[in-house]
């Protein structure tokens, strides 16, 4: 595929609002696009996710794991929230995993993403929470896009 056949599939995913499809052109995109370009890449795909988490809410209905839209929207803003605790923006990434932790049946989803929460209000660094809390090999390993695995837990305070 050449630069100008990624384009014009991104532009086509973007105005399906195919928020998968547009993640299964990720590898291509980083190899053929320029910085700037897969800054915009990535802002279409937040954008359509933002637009889908506000028709899941609107409709209130929780998101489906099973569902490949759904899915590529949970993780579009799953990266999102994560984007803000590396930035150290603790309020914003707390808020962000606390409606996400809310938003689908998926226990496993859930619980992981209470302790992401946890550790965003408690103000403990993207760094020491991958070091002392998160087990980064076995999220590795389990394939998952989101940090599914834990050395100890959070409490709520």
């Amino acid at each position: 595929m050449n630069k100008d056949q990624l384009k014009e599939k991104i532009l086509q995913g973007v105005k399906d609002g195919d928020i998968a499809t547009l993640y299964t052109l990720e590898n291509t995109a980083h190899e053929l696009l320029d910085e700037e370009a897969l800054h915009g890449y990535y802002a279409n795909i937040l954008d359509l996710a933002l637009e889908n988490l506000t028709n899941i809410l609107e409709a209130h209905r929780k998101i489906d794991m099973q569902d490949v839209q759904d899915f590529a929207t949970l993780r579009a803003l799953y990266e999102y929230a994560i984007e803000h605790y590396s930035a150290g923006d603790y309020s914003s990434a707390s808020a962000l995993f606390e409606v996400l932790s809310g938003i689908t049946d998926d226990e496993k989803f859930t619980f992981a993403l209470k302790q992401h929460h946890q550790a965003a209000e408690q103000k403990i660094s993207l760094d020491d929470f991958l070091e002392n809390y998160a087990d980064v090999t076995a999220t590795q390993n389990s394939g998952s896009f989101y940090i599914n695995h834990f050395k100890k837990t959070l409490k709520e305070q």
